[in-house]
């Protein structure tokens, strides 16, 4: 939003606020989230997403200014919700951040969210974009990512909630702010992440907690289901034929409903559950889709990923 507009706005809240007299001065200040984080980690659409919840939002606001936004926003009576993007497009303002996140938090109830992805992910998202880092196009990309890191360092620390975006698209991350930022009656707003693979191709690197299911006879030796997946009916259903297959689904996912809360309560936002077994095809497909099915019945948000299926 550009600045002009901001101060009109604020400036019309300011004076609204003069005229009410100190009676409202008990009035509970609103809420404001700072969004902050590497770029290309999906600043942008997080903002769209608190814009979409009713937030008032502002897109690089200056550091300097925090402390008065904050200040009158906690009195406008118009504006009970805002979010606000400070990156390090600031340059060397934003050190200064952690010391103004320390005043703001005074005056007015405030949340930073710090928003990362991987060296990877991030190459990659701008090789796809082609933009430039806003480090400048002096350096690699790589090289600037690790300068952003090291000048992000300090602020990720004092984040209230730290969202890893690489496994997330664009969608699925609007989603995911959505849910954890709407007022939820149960409480239950965590990701959770159903991954089948296979070992003989490596074990994810993301995953939280990993189930070995090569324990269950494999179908890739009976001919007629080697072709197939584990969704096809045919093979889903012979893995069901074995007693321990079904005992095995009860218990871990008995095991997940009473483990999820905790993960909740301690502020983990997603949870990657990876089912592996030797070539990602059969057995684990079928499992974590299984898993999948109870985790969902239970009132939790589901990803099924089957990573090595079909190679």
């Amino acid at each position: 939003m550009p600045l002009r507009r901001i101060a009109t706005k604020l400036g019309d809240a300011a004076r609204k606020v003069a005229h009410k007299g100190a009676a409202h001065d008990a009035r509970p200040a609103g809420d404001l989230v700072i969004i902050t984080g590497m770029s290309g980690s999906g600043k942008a659409s997080v903002l769209k997403a608190f814009e979409d919840l009713g937030y008032y939002c502002v897109d690089n606001l200056p550091v300097g200014l925090i402390p008065r936004f904050a200040e009158l926003v906690g009195q406008s009576s118009e504006i009970e919700r805002t979010a606000l993007v400070v990156d390090v497009r600031e340059g060397r303002q934003l050190e200064e951040l952690p010391d103004i996140v320390k005043s703001v938090r005074r005056m007015i109830s405030t949340k930073v969210v710090f928003l990362e992805a991987s060296d990877s992910v991030l190459l990659r998202r701008y090789s796809e974009t082609r933009r430039p880092h806003p480090l400048g196009t002096k350096e690699p990309v790589k090289a600037s990512l690790a300068a952003e890191r090291h000048h992000l360092r300090h602020i990720r620390d004092l984040a209230d909630l730290v969202i890893d975006t690489s496994k997330f698209n664009v969608h699925e991350l609007r989603a995911h702010i959505t849910e954890l930022f709407e007022k939820q009656e149960n409480g239950r707003n965590i990701l959770v992440s159903c991954v089948s693979f296979g070992f003989k191709h490596g074990v994810p690197d993301d995953v939280d907690l990993l189930f070995d299911v090569r324990f269950l006879p494999n179908p890739h030796f009976v001919p007629e289901f080697r072709p197939l997946t584990g969704r096809h009916p045919k093979v889903a259903k012979y893995i069901r034929s074995f007693p321990q297959t079904a005992e095995f689904i009860q218990r871990i996912s008995d095991l997940l409903v009473y483990l999820l809360p905790h993960y909740i309560h301690e502020g983990k936002s997603y949870l990657t559950i990876g089912f592996g077994c030797t070539g990602g095809q059969h057995r684990s497909v079928m499992i974590a889709e299984d898993v999948a099915k109870k985790l969902k019945k239970a009132g939790y948000r589901i990803k099924v990923v089957h990573r090595d299926s079909p190679k």
